[in-house]
Parts: C-alpha cells; sequence; structure tokens
C-alpha cells in the first residue's frame, strides 16, 4: 500500500465515472467548480485561523478538493507511486513543471500521507489576504520572484534547513505557471538545493490544463474537461558533479512527457 488515498502504483479515474449533477446542470459553464473551489479555500482558510491545518487536514482536504475535480469532470492518470514510496524515509527534493493552481491543490494528497513535504511558493500568496492563513499555516518557504539571487539564497538557507529537519521540499523551477513548457526558463534551484543538502531528486512531469489560468482571477480559470490530468514521479536520483546531467535529464523527463500526452482527450 503505497498511500492511504492511493494504495496501487497508478491511479485512473474509472471509466464512467460520472459528473455531479450540479455540476451536469452548469451547462457546460465551470461555475459550480468554481464555486466549489472556492468554498474549499475558505474552508481550509477558517482550519489555518484556528491552528487546525497540520499535515493530516491538509492531506485530507487535498484529496477533497482531488475528488471533487473528478466529480467536475476532472480525468486523472497518475503514476509513479513507487518512487515516493522508495524515499518515504529520507527527505528529497521534488522538481516539476507548473501549469496551473490545480497541481499545488492536488500534491499533498499523493506525498503528504507518505512524507512530511512542503512547498516553494511565490510571497505574495503568504499575504494574500485569502490564501495567506494557508500558505502560512504549512510554513512554506516564500520568494520574491523578483530578484533570482535572493530567491536562491532563501531556497538554499531555508531549504537546507527543512531537508535537515526531515521534510521533503518540492520546487517548481519555472518563474510563474505556464501552459506551454520552456526549458531555457526551468532553472536548476531545486538541483543546486538537493546537491547542497546532499539529497536526492525526485522527478515529476504533470499536465494539468483543466484548470486553466484565469485571465481576471489567475487561480479560478476556466475547468476543461476535454483535458485529462497527468501526473508522474520519476525515478528519484543523486546529484553528480555540476548536476548539469541532472537538471538535464528532467528537462527532458518533462518535456517528453507532454509530448507523449499532448493529444490525448477525454472520451
Amino acid at each position: 500500500m503505497f498511500n492511504k488515498y492511493f494504495p496501487e502504483n497508478e491511479y485512473h479515474t474509472p471509466v464512467g465515472h460520472k459528473r455531479s449533477v450540479w455540476d451536469v446542470l452548469s451547462l457546460g459553464s465551470s461555475l459550480y467548480f468554481k464555486v466549489g473551489f472556492f468554498n474549499f479555500v475558505v474552508k481550509n482558510r477558517k482550519l489555518a485561523l484556528a491552528n487546525n491545518y497540520g499535515t493530516e487536514n491538509w492531506a485530507l482536504s487535498s484529496y477533497e478538493i482531488f475528488k471533487f475535480s473528478e466529480n467536475c469532470g476532472g480525468k486523472y492518470h497518475i503514476s509513479g507511486f513507487d518512487y515516493v514510496d522508495e524515499v518515504k524515509d529520507e527527505p528529497v527534493v521534488f522538481i516539476s513543471n507548473h501549469m496551473s493552481t490545480l497541481e499545488t491543490m492536488v500534491f499533498p494528497c499523493l506525498i503528504a500521507p507518505v512524507k512530511e513535504v512542503t512547498f516553494v511558493v511565490k510571497e505574495s500568496l503568504t499575504t494574500n489576504g485569502l490564501f495567506g492563513p494557508i500558505m502560512r499555516a504549512r510554513n512554506h518557504i516564500a520568494v520574491g520572484r523578483t530578484d533570482s539571487r535572493k530567491d536562491l539564497i532563501t531556497v538554499m538557507t531555508e531549504g537546507q534547513q527543512k531537508l535537515a529537519e526531515g521534510t521533503s521540499v518540492i520546487i517548481f523551477p519555472q518563474s510563474t505557471r505556464a501552459t506551454i513548457f520552456k526549458p531555457e526558463e526551468f532553472n536548476s534551484m531545486g538541483i543546486k538545493l538537493a546537491q547542497k543538502a546532499g539529497v536526492r531528486v525526485v522527478p515529476m512531469a504533470i499536465k494539468t490544463d483543466l484548470c486553466e489560468n484565469g485571465r481576471i482571477v489567475k487561480d479560478l480559470g476556466i475547468n476543461n474537461r476535454n483535458l485529462p490530468v497527468f501526473i508522474k514521479f520519476g525515478k528519484p536520483m543523486k546529484v553528480e558533479g555540476s548536476g548539469k546531467d541532472e537538471h538535464r535529464f528532467i528537462v527532458d523527463f518533462i518535456a517528453n512527457s507532454l509530448e507523449e500526452w499532448k493529444d490525448i482527450r477525454n472520451k
């Protein structure tokens, strides 16, 4: 059993999984999805303000959001849980591309039931009136994204401390969420952290454009029900030498996975 929510090495949304009646009644719009998403944020914010948003509740709320998105037409294909299980007794750096807010909501239920984990997040999220209490409750590593040198120092300092304490770190090396993966914008911060801390890295490739980044409210984009969600964990690896080979491997792992998934649509 790899995870109390995902006991098998792979998870695929069951064929014929039915959408919620309320989502069907939204007549193809994303209204029900948006309202539900907002309600989850409000609920988790209350838990955080009550100092009741520990790892167990964080993972549970993440799983509830996962199931809700399935009930709104999301079709998931998740693989590589055995690689997470392989590192369950050691801190690691998870390195992933970043498409939408969906992965930040879903990753906790994939990883947190097995090991303590935290994110590197944009600093503005920790001071945001809505999301701030949630982010601060999980004690994430906050970076400004305006000064790359300062961000590197923050990640290296706080990241090494987290890893030394046994907490794994999830890093999105892109400057912002993007549906198009550009290798030149994928920095090596995660590799540098793992190398300095002497821990392994776990590559992750994701395709989460079920949720687009909205034009007005970035975290509440359109629910693209025809696009399946893919999440894949890669084999853990040790960083050798300069880390350039490992960085290139992760970039290729993501690019090749996205190429494999690009034309797949839900039936």
